[in-house]
């Protein structure tokens, strides 16, 4: 009696098949996205026409030179010790609630345009004016907020001495 047959042979193409398979399948593909191809046809000349193209061409062939100075100018101790403060801020700003954030900065908005003002008119201050001055609710909170401000800088610095 005859075996089952349990394996069929894959018909072996030779290569002009290949190419020709290949060949229908890229067709396809162009068919199928014929209006990105144009779009994107259409967004080369334009980069080409603009000089921009052969910029990045340019940039491109001396890519082991750029990335020379730009690494060169990474490890300039300006630069690291700019990266390195923006990630000191980020942190902090991680840490701070975003609603404090808001009022101090509106506040600080606030205080700067009532400070504008005052210096237009040119108005001179004695100390009987400042001692009045802490009477007033809103100057009183924000030299308990300086104050307190002023305290946990303290606090930060001495921590800081360790």
């Amino acid at each position: 009696m005859a075996q089952p047959i349990s394996k069929m042979a894959k018909p072996v193409l030779n290569e002009e098949e290949q190419q020709k398979q290949s060949l229908e399948k890229v067709l396809q593909d162009v068919a199928k996205h014929a209006d990105g191809i144009r779009d994107t046809l259409k967004l080369l000349q334009e980069l080409h026409e603009s000089g921009i193209l052969e910029a990045l061409h340019a940039l491109v062939e001396a890519r082991e030179k750029v990335a020379k100075i730009a690494v060169g100018q990474m490890l300039r101790p300006p630069v690291t010790h700019a990266i390195n403060n923006l990630m000191a801020v980020a942190g902090v700003l991680a840490e701070l609630d975003p609603k404090s954030t808001e009022t101090i900065a509106g506040s600080v908005a606030k205080g700067l345009k009532k400070a504008e003002e005052s210096v237009k008119t040119d108005t001179k201050v004695g100390l009987f004016d400042l001692i009045k001055a802490l009477k007033d609710p809103d100057i009183n909170r924000a030299i308990v907020f300086g104050l307190h401000l002023l305290k946990g800088m303290g606090e930060g610095l001495k921590q800081e001495e360790k």
